[in-house]
């Protein structure tokens, strides 16, 4: 009977690992079927829009303005960026584009700090895109009542939710008065909570305008990284003028923050299938001949300048320029040489340190060799010693601990010289031989030995039986300060004084009414 019924479970187990088998078959196909309709869907094509942005490191001119921008209100461009409101109290401030966007879909990438003292901040910034200019207003410093969108970045709480920070989409037909005392949650298409405020890195908001779809995503500043965004929120089917200005905004209140712009990035996006706009078609004609006569001009000064520079210095005239700079080898084998360098340096601090726990353990077994000695005088005084076979086991161990760890600075030296002799190699005939790979592999597996040595000292070394035997001695009983005696006679004292101090304060109240 033990054959079929074993038969049949193996026909049962082949049938269920069948079936298991096709479904997951189907649902890899479905996926895949899935993953081909979506990636159908081509990326739109991105053009960088140099009219609609501004960036450091020459951000503004040298009279203070924003090519292709202007900024009003308490706004303070500078090289790096634009200081949009200051740390005061009541400030509001500004920037718009100055040319109207001609195209419907768009990528705007908002680079920013908000950074103040206190652990609330006030009021917040706005990003806008609407059919006008909303140069002073209300509204995070722009006007009220705007036709066209905007991402509020709200750092006050006032309707006092305790849900701020916050990002708040807000859409306006030119006829809404925005809702103040709820911070626009009654008016928001989309939310999301963020915490913007004091981060060690700027924050970085991708807003993205495409095929009638908003979406808003979020860099929180945590880390360098540029492409580390997060999903905040979308809106599908939004409708927002064809044609505006890009803005942004700032203001404060009672609290008071920085609100500066480090960059603000702007790219047309065009649909895989329809033709790319000419990057010409929008220059004029006058202003492209305008700008070759500049280029010409600015060509034909540089050469004289360069048969000027050549005829004061006749000795520099055949020197190739290229020799001034680093080379691409030259530099690798700078970085090589500096992290070695590091690493030499690292070895001997870890040297440094094993001499310092070799001297700790030699004391160490000092003081243990010392307890034993002791031990042994009280043995042959006639006292006995329980604890001499421990006493033993600890010397044995502290032993090999010392053993260990000079095995462990023979290494750590042995390491040494070979990062010493790489170096002297590398100076004397350059990198990349096959000597020098061979040295970093054998300084690999000493640090490998070294790694386990220690790991293995960790494990062998038993603090416990050392603790317990090496007690520090018990101090002697300190005599109190106050007897008995005196401690009764104190009491007596003070309560008759506040019986009389009772009796004379009576006597004086008795004396007053008198008076009266």
């Amino acid at each position: 009977m033990a054959v079929p019924i074993g038969k049949r479970l193996v026909a049962k187990s082949y049938l269920l690992i069948s079936v298991l088998f096709i479904t997951l078959q189907s649902i890899g196909c479905d996926n895949i079927a899935a993953g081909a309709s979506t990636s159908d869907q081509e990326a739109p094509h991105r053009r960088f829009e140099y009219k609609y942005s501004f960036k450091g490191p020459h951000l503004s001119l040298t009279d203070g303005s924003i090519p292709f921008w202007i900024h009003s209100g308490n706004a303070i461009p500078s090289a790096d960026q634009v200081r949009i409101t200051p740390s005061l109290r009541s400030q509001k401030g500004s920037v718009w584009s100055k040319n109207m966007v001609l195209f419907e879909s768009w990528e705007a990438v908002v680079t920013f700090r908000v950074s103040g003292r206190g652990r609330m901040g006030a009021d917040g910034l706005g990003i806008w895109f609407t059919s006008q200019q909303g140069l002073d207003g209300p509204v995070y410093g722009a006007a009220d009542k705007w036709n066209g969108i905007g991402i509020f970045f709200d750092s006050f709480d006032n309707d006092g939710k305790k849900n701020n920070p916050a990002i708040v989409v807000v859409g306006n037909n030119g006829k809404l008065v925005y809702d103040h005392q709820n911070d626009g949650t009654t008016q928001a298409l989309g939310t999301c909570l963020r915490d913007f405020r004091n981060k060690p890195y700027p924050i970085r908001a991708k807003i993205t305008y495409y095929q009638k779809s908003l979406t808003v995503m979020i860099n929180n500043g945590f880390t360098p990284d540029k492409d580390d965004y997060e999903f905040c929120t979308k809106m599908d089917n939004i409708v927002i003028p064809k044609e505006g200005f890009f803005g942004i905004s700032a203001a404060t209140g009672g609290l008071a923050d920085d609100h500066d712009v480090l960059s603000f990035l702007l790219f047309r996006l065009t649909e895989p299938g329809q033709q790319k706009p000419p990057a010409e078609a929008e220059i004029p004609k006058e202003e492209k001949d305008k700008y070759q006569e500049e280029f010409e001009n600015f060509q034909q000064d540089l050469d004289k300048k360069k048969e000027e520079f050549q005829k004061e210095h006749p000795d520099v005239q055949g020197e190739p320029i290229e020799e001034q700079y680093e080379s691409v080898n030259d530099r690798e084998i700078r970085q090589v040489f500096e992290g070695q360098n590091r690493i030499h340096l690292e070895i001997k601090q870890l040297h440094r340190q094993l001499a310092m726990i070799l001297d700790e353990q030699r004391r160490y077994v000092s003081v243990i060799t010392d307890e034993v000695a002791k031990k042994g005088i009280n043995a042959e005084s006639g006292q006995p010693d329980a604890g001499s076979p421990q006493m033993s086991s600890v010397i044995a161990t502290q032993q090999e601990v010392l053993k260990n760890l000079n095995d462990l600075r023979l290494s750590f030296q042995e390491s040494l010289k070979q990062v010493g002799s790489v170096q002297h190699q590398g100076n004397a005939a350059g990198l990349g031989t096959y000597e020098t790979v061979q040295h970093f592999n054998e300084i690999k597996e000493h640090l490998h030995s070294v790694k386990r040595d220690v790991d293995h000292l960790v494990q062998r070394s038993p603090p416990n039986p050392a603790e317990k035997m090496l007690k520090c001695p018990d101090f002697p009983p300190i005599p109190p300060c106050l007897s008995t005696l005196h401690f009764v006679v104190f009491v007596v004292i003070q309560s008759v004084l506040f019986f009389c101090y009772i009796m004379y304060k009576s006597q004086q109240e008795a004396a007053a009414k008198k008076f009266f």
